[in-house]
C-alpha cells in the first residue's frame, strides 16, 4: 500500500527489528525507523533493508519518540510498530480494508502477548490489550510524552479484530531491568502528585494486584506461566510504591 508507513521505534533491538521489518512488510514497503541512539547492531540491520532511519535522543520509554516518528510518516496514515511486536497477513489485510472502507480516524488494535516467546496469555488481563496504533494523520493532535500515555487524536475511535503478535518478557534479567527503570519512573509521577506511602500501603498494593491478575482475570488458567506473571505484576507494582517511599523519606 502507498498510503500507509510503518513506524518502528527502536533501541538495541539486533534481535528483533529484522523479524519486524519483515512482518511489516506484508502491509507496506513505506517503513521508517526511528531510533534511539542504539549501541548494537540495529542500524545495521535496517540499511541492510535500504530503509530510512531517523535519530531521536535516547530515552528510558519510547512515548518522546511517537510524535516524532508520526511527524516523519509522508502518508494519511501510520501503522506504530514496536520492534518485539509482529505484523501477520490477516491484520495486515484488515488494515488494508479499513483504509480503504471505515470512517474512522483511528483504531485500536488487540495484542497477543506472547511470554518469553513460548505461552500466549490469554487471562490475566493480558488480552486482548488494546493499543491505539492505526492512525490517520489528519486528526493526530499529539502524544503526550509520559510514559504509558494514549495519544490524543480528533475523530472516531475503531476497533480491529485481527492481534499484532507481542513478544515480550523474553527472560527474568531482562524484566527485573526493565521493571527498575519503569517503576521508578511512575514513582516519579506518583511523588510529584504528593503521594505517599506508608507500610500498609505496600501490603494492599501487591496483594490487589495479585489478586487482579491472579483470580479476577483468571491468570491462573495460563497455568505456571500465568501464575508467574502474575506474581511479577503483583511485585512490580509494589516496586513502584517502594521508589515512592524512598523518595518521600529523602525529604
Amino acid at each position: 500500500m502507498n498510503n500507509i508507513t510503518v513506524i518502528i521505534h527502536t533501541h538495541n533491538e539486533e534481535k528483533n527489528i529484522k523479524d519486524c521489518i519483515e512482518s511489516a512488510q506484508l502491509l507496506t514497503n513505506n517503513i521508517i525507523t526511528i531510533d534511539m541512539e542504539s549501541k548494537d547492531r540495529t542500524k545495521e540491520i535496517v540499511n541492510n533493508f535500504q530503509l530510512p532511519i531517523y535519530n531521536f535522543q535516547k530515552s528510558d520509554y519510547v512515548e518522546p519518540a511517537r510524535e516524532y516518528g508520526i511527524k516523519q510518516a509522508q502518508t494519511d496514515w501510520v501503522l506504530i510498530l514496536d520492534a518485539d511486536e509482529r505484523m501477520t497477513n490477516e491484520l495486515a489485510m484488515e488494515i488494508k480494508s479499513v483504509i480503504n472502507n471505515s470512517k474512522c480516524s483511528n483504531c485500536k488494535i488487540p495484542r497477543r502477548n506472547i511470554f518469553g516467546g513460548v505461552k500466549w496469555l490469554k487471562h490475566g488481563g493480558w488480552w486482548p490489550d488494546y493499543q491505539i496504533r492505526l492512525i490517520n494523520k489528519k486528526y493526530f493532535v499529539s502524544w503526550p510524552k509520559r510514559i504509558h500515555s494514549p495519544p490524543k487524536i480528533k475523530g472516531e475511535l475503531g476497533y480491529l479484530k485481527s492481534p499484532l503478535i507481542h513478544y515480550f518478557h523474553g527472560d527474568l534479567d531482562k524484566m527485573v531491568e526493565k521493571t527498575i527503570v519503569f517503576e521508578n519512573i511512575e514513582s516519579d509521577l506518583l511523588y510529584k502528585a504528593g503521594k505517599q506511602a506508608l507500610i500498609s500501603t505496600f501490603f494492599r498494593k501487591y496483594f490487589a494486584e495479585l489478586w487482579r491478575r491472579m483470580f479476577q482475570n483468571k491468570g491462573f488458567l495460563d497455568g505456571t506461566i500465568g501464575i508467574i506473571e502474575s506474581i511479577y505484576q503483583a511485585f512490580s507494582k509494589t516496586i513502584t510504591y517502594l521508589f515512592l517511599h524512598e523518595k518521600n523519606r529523602s525529604l
